[in-house]
């Protein structure tokens, strides 16, 4: 069994980043599942019991402010010139 564990993302507990898991993706840690599938599933308008549903339990809900931490800095460093 390997001692490998996927880097945290900046300071964030439950987000991780490395190119080891999902090509690099921002991911929720101790899962597969990536930050933009969950921001994908909330955005169609799936709660948290249809998310458990799809994905076996194995989101967890406390990951999820920091998901939208994520998406909020993300979204808050987009701007456009004229």
């Amino acid at each position: 069994m390997s001692d490998w564990q996927p880097r945290p993302y900046q300071d964030y507990e439950w987000i991780v980043a490395d190119p080891e898991l999902l090509g690099g993706k921002l991911a929720i840690r101790g899962t597969r599942i990536s930050v933009e599938l969950i921001l994908e599933c909330l955005a169609n308008a799936m709660s948290l019991a249809d998310i458990d549903e799809s994905f076996h339990n194995a989101f967890p809900h406390a990951a999820l402010h920091e998901v939208l931490k994520v998406a909020s800095a993300f979204a808050g460093s987009f701007h456009v010139t004229a």
